[in-house]
């Protein structure tokens, strides 16, 4: 098929569209968009609607098109074939490749598109907040594609997690800037927290799939500080995100209410403890994946709620 052809046969079963992007994840994105807005609403900018939903879109469909080009490259390089001990639906991609629903390229012509569309909607509000935002944006394109894809390939070089922190708190900078029409300290200072706990989902998915990105040569971070050392960042990054949080509310950066996000805290530690002790038994490491996540989307519904009480 054709590259139209297949774009109009995916555009025909939206059911499989929709599970290619894989959106149980995408909730972290909405959570992020979340706090960046709140943020700009307690430094006392105005709310646009508008571009507040505008906002969300563009990031739900960067993150669905960066989930569809990771399980394209997993497809290629062997790593989700090879994947015999992941936790579905946390690790392993959306297996949709390996049943043979869909074709890799298929996942790629997809992820295009999407980007494709991305486009006008990012230059609109650009147009309405402030030229910056074209440097957030594409940043945050870069990140997801150079995660996944090659010649970077980021996720093969142990450097995949601090992408996609990275990228996840540009999503909140992003996110505040479209509203506020200026850069400030709090999107940052809150940014960098939820972006350590959306790190450390990475870090703890990295555990079950370690043996198999082994094999196919991807250097998580797992496979190369080895699952007891990567257990200890975990809980590091953990302590970092909570312990910064406080720090950014001691200096006045980020009001008193956002320290109703240390909720998380208990979340993470219990995680990183399972991941100390079930660290070399994948199949008993869901309930500490499950936490990983509870913790990070915990964390930044906790800084949207201080930020809109402040």
């Amino acid at each position: 098929m054709s590259f139209s052809t297949r774009m109009a046969f995916l555009a025909r079963r939206p059911a499989l569209a929709l599970r290619m992007a894989r959106p149980g994840f995408l909730a972290i994105t909405a959570v992020g968009c979340l706090v960046g807005i709140a943020s700009a609403q307690a430094g006392g900018a105005g709310f646009s609607g508008g571009r507040a939903g505008a906002t969300l879109l563009l990031a739900l469909l960067l993150h669905a098109a960066a989930n569809m080009l990771n399980d394209h490259a997993d497809a290629l390089n062997g790593a989700d074939e090879a994947n015999a001990q992941g936790l579905f639906p946390f690790t392993g991609g959306s297996r949709l490749v390996q049943s043979g629903a869909v074709q890799a390229r298929d996942m790629r012509n997809l992820a295009l598109g999407l980007l494709v569309l991305v486009v006008p909607g990012g230059l609109w509000l650009a147009w309405h907040s402030g030229p910056a935002l074209l440097l957030v944006g594409l940043a945050g394109v870069l990140l997801g594609w150079a995660y996944s894809m090659p010649p970077l390939a980021l996720m093969s070089r142990g450097l995949g997690e601090l992408a996609v922190g990275l990228a996840w708190g540009l999503m909140v900078v992003g996110a505040d800037y479209v509203q506020r029409g200026q850069f400030a300290l709090a999107p940052l200072a809150a940014g960098g927290s939820y972006a350590l706990l959306i790190a450390n989902i990475l870090v703890g998915n990295g555990f079950p799939d370690a043996v198999s990105d082994a094999r196919v040569g991807k250097r998580t971070l797992v496979v190369r500080l080895a699952p007891a050392r990567a257990a200890w960042l975990y809980l590091a990054l953990a302590l970092l995100a909570h312990g910064g949080l406080a720090v950014g509310v001691a200096r006045g950066v980020l009001p008193v209410s956002t320290l109703w996000a240390l909720a998380s805290l208990p979340l993470s530690l219990a995680g990183g403890a399972l991941l100390l002790r079930h660290g070399h038994r994948p199949e008993r490491l869901r309930p500490a994946l499950v936490l990983g996540i509870a913790a990070a989307v915990l964390h930044g519904l906790g800084l949207a709620a201080g930020f809109w009480w402040a």
